[in-house]
């Protein structure tokens, strides 16, 4: 049996999902824009798929859109949104695999990188393979529509991979069928069972072997390198100033005041400084660390004047930013753009602020 264990750390979720809900939203009508800055998000920040955003803001996003929309099916309409692209290297790295079977071993192994707080097991039960997903009471009323995106959305990504349904398949729920069910059935090509032991796919294991219709060998490689590179990363990240940051860098005004990221973390402002203290970093060097980012981002890529770039990173003036950006890099943001003219490397801090 393998196995990807959810984890207890907030390692955030790919903020193209919240992206892709706001527009599920905008098509019905209902201000996405507005339950995003209310929850302290900058819609701005979710469009990138590097950005990953605490799963308090999400969970608390998600049950706004629910609510203001009056839409319980939601997770269901997110799942038929969800193109392989969408999953990023995972994505890229399950269409250009050669079976289904590899595709579904990729999942449980890199499940973390798309959906880190629930947990994915692979079993077989006789003749059947079970996809079995877990998730901790800690999702709470998210736990439905959670499990309603990932299994009608890995049934999509079946259906994408193979070109139809796969032959036998049906998807195990938990519970009983909830009311709004009935109004999405037809969009769901393969049977549902209700008041099941867990939350799962069941395919016929003869249908492991079936070839996908992107297969490439050599995109598939780079891929699964990119899928490696990304666990690590999001494995370092497993501290609580990589929470920090990631509450900071979508956050909406920016920059967020300490209350603000303490409350959606659900600690203290004393504990908040205290546990960044213990990782030998400030909360203003992560804050300063971030502005440098989105600086030196603005700088190299579009035409924004210096005075433009201090409003968005929240300085009094361009003066203020001018002064920070040289202490961090060594340079004026001027002399910075020019070097950077042809180059597409970011700077980093020159003397790093340490935690006081």
């Amino acid at each position: 049996m393998a196995a990807a264990a959810a984890q207890v750390q907030d390692l955030g979720l790919p903020a193209i999902y919240l992206h892709t809900i706001a527009e599920l939203l905008r098509e019905r009508g209902v201000d996405d824009r507005a339950i995003l800055t209310r929850v302290g998000l900058d819609p701005a920040c979710l469009t990138d798929d590097d950005v990953r955003v605490s799963m308090n803001q999400a969970g608390e996003f998600v049950t706004r859109a629910v609510i203001e929309s009056g839409e319980p099916g939601l997770g269901i309409l997110l799942a038929g949104e969800l193109v392989l692209p969408l999953h990023g290297p995972l994505g890229v790295a399950a269409m250009n695999s050669r079976t289904l079977g590899e595709a579904m071993s990729l999942l449980v192994r890199y499940l973390k990188l798309r959906a880190p707080h629930l947990g994915i097991f692979l079993e077989t039960e006789g003749n059947y393979t079970v996809l079995r997903f877990t998730g901790g009471s800690e999702l709470g009323m998210l736990q439905s529509f959670i499990m309603d995106a990932v299994l009608f959305g890995c049934i999509k990504m079946s259906l994408q991979l193979l070109g139809k349904p796969v032959d036998g398949t049906f998807v195990r729920r938990r519970g009983r069928e909830p009311n709004y069910y009935q109004r999405f059935r037809q969009r769901i090509p393969v049977p549902v069972e209700f008041e099941a032991v867990d939350d799962a796919i069941v395919i016929p294991s003869a249908e492991l072997a079936a070839p996908t219709r992107f297969s490439d060998e050599q995109m598939a490689n780079i891929s699964r390198a990119q899928c490696e590179q990304a666990l690590q990363r999001l494995t370092e990240d497993a501290c609580f100033a990589a929470r920090v940051r990631r509450v900071i860098e979508t956050s909406h005004p920016f920059p967020p005041k300490l209350a603000r990221v303490a409350a959606t973390l659900f600690v203290s402002e004393r504990t908040l400084k205290r546990r960044l203290q213990e990782e030998n970093i400030s909360f203003q060097a992560v804050v300063d660390q971030v502005r440098l980012d989105r600086a030196s981002e603005l700088l190299r890529s579009t035409s924004m004047s210096l005075s433009q770039i201090a409003d968005g990173l929240g300085y009094a003036d361009a003066a203020n930013f001018t002064r920070a950006f040289k202490r961090w890099t060594g340079l004026s943001p001027s002399a910075y753009r020019s070097e950077q003219a042809n180059r597409d490397s970011a700077p980093r801090l020159a003397h790093p602020v340490s935690g006081r």
